[in-house]
């Protein structure tokens, strides 16, 4: 089969923030395997470089190209459900909001937690450590059982806890720098509810306030981004903004009782600048306040919220969690219309913080973290670059990001 009959030209690429895109040369959507190995055999032999793309959720380059780029979309199907065991067999292209909402709810089972957002791929998950929050919980890839991977020559590897430990501690969280994942062993609970409490403790015995169209969109989405424009032109206004929407938005209590899924997620309103890092846990007070001294000393326009979480340790060679309990912080700046909004300043004074605190960024979120620095970050940093030499010797996986970060094979 002519790989040029698989392919697309003349595709855009671009991540749902609308903060990077590519072109790449032909852009793949796969349906079999047998026409998977024959675009990598094409892309080996004309040297061509190769990245799979899930959902576009990534708030960073790390899937960007300027030559092959496959998507994953339709190997979505189930391969095996284990309801006593709770266990479930996917193919990797299949969409978490897919599991969550249709397949698992219709067995009784539930993913253990969550991240903000579902709508992405469950192999995109795994390549970059997706949390969720919970101080008993790791990174959705703590929960996953086995790997089916197909490597550069076409080879499928099979990993787990038992069988090709490394690797599999390797691919757990591996950026897509080892292949491409092909299905998941993944390990679920029974369904489950979950009992939100939302409060602001500086205020006493509020009224509370039951969810509507009305607060959670035309005020908590339109109005706020209409706002944040205006904001962007005068930013002396934005602490008050912050305020009042602070206060219309948050300073009732509201109390939600829902499948653990449907608490898990929330909604991420409108495009956004996202950086995010994982500190140990027992550093969370004195970098939230040195954050917060920063802003306040340099007086900078920064929108809110700053979100918060908890994650166990794990042995997953590149998880921001390695071996340590950790507190994910998350800044963001949201982009009201698309609109540029000067975010620079802060990236760098909250990576600053960071770094003196021991913390690790998250692989799918802005960062300007380089290779000599990640290999003291990580202390299997060398092992996994092996396994990624050994198993993409002619590094046909690597991108403009992946050299950055993980340095030229």
């Amino acid at each position: 089969m002519d790989i040029q009959s698989l392919g697309r030209t003349g595709h855009l690429f671009t991540n749902w923030a609308t903060t990077y895109s590519c072109q790449p040369e032909l852009h793949f959507e796969p349906e079999t395997e047998e026409q998977l190995k024959q675009i990598l055999n094409t892309a080996q032999i004309k040297n061509k470089k190769v990245k799979v793309v899930g959902c576009g959720h990534s708030f960073s380059d790390l899937v960007c190209t300027t030559d092959y780029m496959i998507s994953m979309k339709n190997f979505d199907r189930v391969i095996s459900i284990d309801k006593e065991a709770c266990k479930i067999k996917v193919q990797a292209g299949i969409e978490v909001k897919k599991l969550k909402d249709e397949i698992l709810p219709q067995h009784g089972l539930a993913f253990s937690v969550l991240g903000s957002v579902s709508e992405v791929s469950l192999a995109g998950c795994i390549c970059t450590g997706t949390h969720g929050t919970g101080g008993n919980y790791g990174v959705l890839s703590s929960y996953v059982l086995g790997l089916e991977i197909m490597t550069a020559n076409g080879e499928i590897i099979e990993c787990s806890k038992e069988k090709n430990q490394e690797v599999f501690l390797a691919a757990c969280c591996s950026l897509g720098a080892l292949g491409v994942i092909m299905s998941v062993t993944f390990q679920c609970e029974p369904a489950f509810h979950l009992h939100q409490s939302q409060y602001r403790d500086t205020l006493n015995n509020p009224i509370c306030r039951k969810d509507s169209w009305f607060w959670n969109y035309a005020v908590g989405c339109h109005m706020l981004q209409f706002c944040l424009l205006i904001s962007a032109f005068f930013t002396s206004l934005l602490i008050y903004m912050n305020r009042l929407f602070s206060w219309l938005l948050f300073s009732k209590p509201k109390e939600i009782v829902d499948r653990g899924d449907r608490v898990f997620n929330l909604d991420c309103l409108f495009q956004q600048y996202v950086m995010e890092w994982a500190v140990p846990r027992e550093k969370t007070a004195e970098v939230l306040l040195e954050l917060k001294d920063w802003i306040e000393t340099n007086q900078f326009p920064a929108h809110f919220p700053v979100e918060v979480r908890f994650v166990m340790a794990d042995n997953i060679y590149l998880s921001p969690a390695y071996n340590m309990d950790s507190c994910y912080i998350n800044i963001l700046m949201f982009r009201p219309y698309n609109k540029y909004v000067p975010h620079e300043t802060y990236w760098n004074a909250f990576q600053d913080i960071m770094l003196r605190a021991g913390g690790r960024p998250h692989w799918a979120k802005d960062h300007g973290v380089v290779a000599d620095q990640f290999r003291k970050m990580y202390p299997k940093w060398t092992k996994f670059c092996e396994i990624a030499q050994k198993v993409d010797p002619h590094a046909m996986f690597r991108n403009p990001n992946l050299e950055r970060v993980l340095g030229r094979n």
